[in-house]
């Protein structure tokens, strides 16, 4: 009987090993653009926080609000796209770089 259980045990031990070697952990980056921005309705001041490359976006009080917020709708999102197994796109921030510009315009301009 202790023979076969700790045969059992050794198996087990096997299997949780097996399973430990096949899971993978990444860490993927993602660019965050952050703008100040008012809640509709209430017109309080917040930020809102949007991640281009997967289109997901929320808000807060304050940027580390935002942040996190938007931080737990990218995991929710990219571990959906797992489990449903389609392809996580992910940002290429080794050769992507986020500038901006500015241009000269005339006339009456209003801004939204």
């Amino acid at each position: 009987m202790a023979y076969s259980q700790g045969s059992q045990f050794i198996e087990n031990i096997r299997l949780f090993v097996v399973y430990l070697t096949h899971m993978q952990t990444k860490i993927l980056n993602y660019r965050i653009v952050v703008e100040p921005d008012t809640q509709t309705g209430t017109g309080k001041s917040g930020y809102s926080a949007y991640c281009p490359t997967l289109g997901v976006a929320d808000d807060g009080d304050t940027i580390e609000e935002a942040l996190n917020n938007v931080k737990g709708a990218i995991e929710a999102y990219v571990e959906s796209l797992i489990d449903d197994k389609l392809p996580v796109p992910v940002d290429k921030t080794d050769r992507d770089f986020v500038t901006s510009t500015q241009i000269c315009v005339q006339g009456r301009i209003q801004f939204a």
